[in-house]
């Protein structure tokens, strides 16, 4: 998905603003939001803060799994790394 892009605050490339290939960054805000951040999509969100210290973290990807997939987003694999990291290969439908 094309969208705008950035980290702490929005990319200006050019003097305008970035856009580019957005899917990870998404992805991303998807976990990271509780069930009601979004205004529009009140059922989206994981909440991966919830998780922590917590010995739950099938039903976390499970969940997360769900919430990309009703974004639109096709989910390869979904996992946590030896290291302990969320590693998520997922990718909008529009371009497979």
């Amino acid at each position: 998905m094309i969208d705008f892009i950035h980290s702490d605050d929005l990319d200006i490339k050019n003097g305008d603003w970035h856009t580019g290939t957005a899917d990870n960054q998404h992805a991303k805000y998807i976990v990271q939001a509780q069930k009601g951040e979004y205004k529009e999509h009140p059922e989206l969100g994981v909440g991966i803060e919830n998780i922590l210290n917590t010995e739950q973290a099938i039903d976390f990807l499970i969940e997360a799994k769900k919430n990309l997939e009703y974004d639109g987003m096709k989910v390869k694999d979904i996992a946590f790394t030896e290291t302990g990291k969320l590693s998520i290969d997922a990718q909008y439908n529009e371009r497979l």
